[in-house]
């Protein structure tokens, strides 16, 4: 969709592109597939009608088919569906492929999930003709050197949230233009909720303020918005909607390390489940390694079938090795168990915290030279089982009995918030 100010004397300019992978897991799936191609189909968890669907191909999605849709209600919605389990480690390798053919082009400023990225354009790009020039040339790249299934939609806008807007109004395949010039414009055509950032909880607040339609949110006062986010973020949620530069990100900076898990039945026995305890801490330790981070600061948390939650912590001098953490992690699963009264698990989590970087000075040890070596010996032992597991297979050398039940779940999963590095599948 090509503004009708780009044929005026003085060419708009945008300052971000983003981009927005169509049906993301599912078109993986279709590109790895032929025979799933132009066939509805649900991306699951688990093989199950009680479970919920991750993704959904375009086809499926023309039945009213989307990401948390239960698979029992889409079959009855679509009986021709084909459900696909999902493959985690191969949709963050095509996330991989997909930056490096993007970057062929222009480089990638932020990653925003692992179906969005953004570019922040630089002078010459931000013409409307060469932005829109980059973008046709993104797409074909996408096609010819990722696969024909993968296709995407682009928002260009004077900031990276109107960016995203203007991604989310033409799909599949689509390219829209927000300039500055022409807000509200096309915004006007919006519902509220349509704005990332307002959901269910946000809706009733705006309501209370007054706010209804979009043109009721554009001509809001910034205060009012102020008022209805309950602080700053409403200032910037105002700033960001009338085109205004929005705060650059900031480089990640890890706060914690941490995994959880909701238990198979089979394994909700306290004896089994502080071994699927141990086998979350061992992940999290060697992704703590490989960040280069030592943690001061083990929490654990169960919930049990019954459904209360206990949790206990400990504090520590900074260490990384898994040696270390494990003896914690058995004390707090001794406390944690206690106060559930040795009831069956259903969902337990670990995480790290007080991160610091391994660079930072070490504190002298207390007892003297003989306990800083025996450190240095688990770090490096660690270390070295970390490089076989990354060699030979995840789980090839584990520190404690684990059976093989335990291990088949300890794959990762790509979260909302983040998205894993291809290490993480061997850790």
């Amino acid at each position: 969709m090509l503004s009708p100010l780009a044929s005026s004397t003085q060419a708009p300019l945008v300052d971000w592109l983003f981009l927005d992978l169509n049906s993301y897991f599912a078109s993986v799936e279709q590109q790895l597939h032929p025979e799933l191609r132009r066939k509805p189909i649900a991306v699951v968890p688990v093989d199950s009608d009680a479970t919920c669907a991750i993704a959904a191909s375009h086809e499926a999605k023309r039945f009213g088919i989307k990401t948390g849709t239960n698979i029992g209600e889409a079959r009855r919605l679509c009986p021709e569906l084909i459900t696909v389990m999902a493959s985690h480690d191969v949709y963050v390798e095509f996330h991989h492929r997909i930056i490096t053919e993007v970057e062929r082009h222009f480089p990638v400023q932020v990653i925003c999930s692992i179906d969005e990225m953004a570019c922040k354009l630089d002078a010459p790009r931000q013409r409307l003709d060469a932005a829109m020039d980059l973008a046709k040339r993104i797409r074909q790249g996408l096609r010819e050197r990722i696969g024909e299934c993968i296709t995407c939609s682009i928002g260009l806008a004077p900031n990276r949230f109107l960016a995203k807007v203007a991604s989310d109004m033409q799909k599949p395949d689509g390219l829209v233009v927000l300039l500055a010039e022409e807000l509200p414009g096309r915004l006007l055509d919006l519902e509220v909720r349509d704005l990332c950032g307002i959901g269910r909880r946000m809706e009733p607040r705006l309501h209370a303020c007054g706010i209804r339609t979009m043109k009721d949110l554009w001509e809001a006062e910034r205060e009012t918005l102020h008022h209805a986010w309950g602080g700053v973020c409403g200032d910037r949620f105002w700033h960001a909607l009338h085109g205004g530069p929005t705060e650059e990100d900031q480089p990640v900076e890890h706060r914690s390390v941490g995994h959880s898990h909701v238990i198979a039945p089979e394994l909700r026995t306290p004896p089994q489940a502080g071994i699927v305890a141990r086998r979350l801490l061992l992940k999290a330790a060697s992704r703590l390694r490989r960040l280069k981070y030592r943690a001061r600061h083990l929490h654990l948390s169960v919930r049990t079938e019954e459904g209360p939650r206990f949790e206990s912590q400990a504090k520590f001098e900074a260490v990384s090795d898994s040696i270390a953490l494990t003896r914690v992690l058995t004390k707090l699963w001794q406390n944690v168990m206690k106060q559930a009264r040795w009831q069956r698990v259903k969902k337990v989590s670990v995480a790290l915290h007080g991160l610091e970087s391994e660079m930072q000075p070490q504190q002298l040890e207390l007892f003297g030279k003989d306990a800083a070596d025996s450190r240095a010996q688990r770090e490096l032992l660690s270390r070295v089982l970390d490089e076989i597991n990354q060699k030979r297979g995840r789980d090839s050398v584990v520190i404690g009995f684990t059976p093989d039940t335990v291990r088949t779940f300890s794959g990762t999963k790509i979260a909302f918030t983040r998205i894993p590095d291809r290490e993480e599948f061997k850790e």
